[in-house]
């Protein structure tokens, strides 16, 4: 993509590159939305839970509304890449959006009334599930269209700083909105947030998209979805997703990967807590990674490497290290730097995955790989919520977390061991040879 292709500006490429994304109109209206929603969408997981305590006080009830969202999400997202490749983007996500603010706005109503029922909230969970993992595809392969393909890797690194960001300082903001004025104001504003996001989106200027050959030099092996059935461009997102071994690959180290990572530290981290130094001091460790999400941000937007994929996959051996210290040595300072750490590799990654992605596959299918990457980097997540618990009952914290450790470990060097992980180089990097 050059410069000005796509409508991602009237600033010629030359003086865009050196001002980097934001000399971009349509990526600062993207950066504006997308951290415009993740603000107000902060405060909902708060409120919501507050609410649902307020209603039975039951911790079922609670977990059953929240994991109706979750399955939601996943049953559809397959279905989100597909309709996200088959529309314009731009247009999916002022729906999206929009619809969201409406189903959140319906629960803050229930709830400020006294109306809320948990079958009602689980219906609605279900529904926002539902718009989220059509929204989600949509919105990371918007990206290439709002910015030339050499500033990629700083867009990425400035959305994600604006989502974590926006993440905290609304998770912030929501605990101490839903302690002063109650649950149901902070899903107002949630709503609001969306509907707000919904507005910035249809700022958008992106021209009709057209099939281009991939980035790889292949022909597109997907088209927009013009003519074909569901089934038919799901059968053709899976053909982009498995031609490509580095992407399977990664997405299976993350499989594994995430299941141990979050079953340790979710489960089993809360659990190290309370038998150690306590639950206010978990805070401030969980808030330690965040804060390296932000650092590796900012380091991922400086540093281009050539093969920025194997350097990122390379670097989540040091996830590993947060939850070896949970086992080892759970003291607050020690896991302080360790959580960080595994923060500022986290993000590298992230931001190295996304470039890659958006470099190398056909703009056409790349909503689709997106959902295939999402359903596949956190299917056996569950599995490690539920098997934590029981195998720390079995064989101890402190083994089951080390063992948690060396698959973490284990799971990245066969990643980073696979060539066509080390082999891949950024768009940019190959502009030079």
């Amino acid at each position: 993509m050059t410069g000005d292709a796509g409508g991602a500006s009237s600033v010629p490429q030359a003086t865009s590159d050196r001002r980097g994304p934001l000399a971009h109109g349509t990526f600062r209206w993207l950066l504006a939305a997308r951290t415009t929603g993740v603000l107000g969408n902060a405060v909902a997981p708060i409120a919501l839970a507050f609410a649902v305590l307020d209603l039975t006080g039951s911790a079922a009830d609670l977990g059953l509304v929240v994991a109706a969202r979750s399955i939601a999400n996943v049953a559809v997202l397959l279905f989100g890449g597909v309709i996200a490749d088959r529309l314009r983007r731009d247009v999916v996500l002022v729906g999206t959006s929009l619809a969201a603010a409406g189903t959140q706005a319906v629960v803050a109503t229930l709830v400020i009334t006294g109306s809320a029922t948990i079958p009602l909230l689980v219906v609605l969970s279900v529904l926002n599930g539902a718009v989220a993992a059509v929204s989600l595809p949509a919105a990371a392969a918007l990206v290439p269209e709002t910015v030339p393909d050499t500033l990629l890797r700083p867009a990425n690194a400035l959305l994600r700083l604006g989502l974590n960001g926006g993440s905290v300082v609304g998770a912030s903001a929501g605990a101490g909105i839903v302690a002063v004025v109650g649950p149901g104001w902070g899903l107002v504003i949630d709503a609001a947030g969306f509907a707000l996001a919904g507005v910035l989106y249809s700022r958008l200027r992106l021209p009709i998209r057209r099939d281009t050959p991939s980035p790889d030099g292949e022909e597109p092996g997907s088209v927009s979805g013009s003519g074909s059935s569901v089934i038919s461009d799901l059968r053709e997102g899976w053909q982009e997703f498995t031609r490509r071994s580095w992407v399977w690959t990664v997405v299976a180290q993350f499989a594994v990967l995430n299941a141990a990572f979050v079953g340790a530290t979710t489960v089993l981290g809360p659990v190290v807590a309370d038998g150690s130094f306590g639950r206010a001091a978990w805070g401030l460790v969980v808030a330690a990674q965040t804060v390296g999400l932000g650092i590796g941000a900012v380091v991922a937007m400086r540093w281009r490497p050539r093969h920025g994929l194997a350097v990122g996959v390379g670097l989540m051996a040091v996830t590993a290290v947060p939850v070896a210290t949970l086992g080892l040595a759970p003291a607050v300072p020690a896991l302080v730097v360790a959580f960080l750490l595994g923060g500022v590799a986290l993000e590298i990654f992230a931001i190295s995955w996304d470039q890659s992605l958006q470099s190398h596959v056909p703009r056409a299918s790349l909503a689709r790989v997106y959902s295939y990457d999402m359903v596949g980097s956190f299917v056996a997540v569950p599995l490690g919520e539920v098997f934590a618990g029981p195998a720390a009952q079995q064989f101890g914290t402190r083994p089951t977390l080390l063992v948690c450790a060396a698959i973490i470990a284990a799971a990245t060097l066969a990643a980073v061991a696979t060539p066509s992980v080390r082999r891949l180089t950024t768009e940019e990097a190959r502009r030079d040879v």
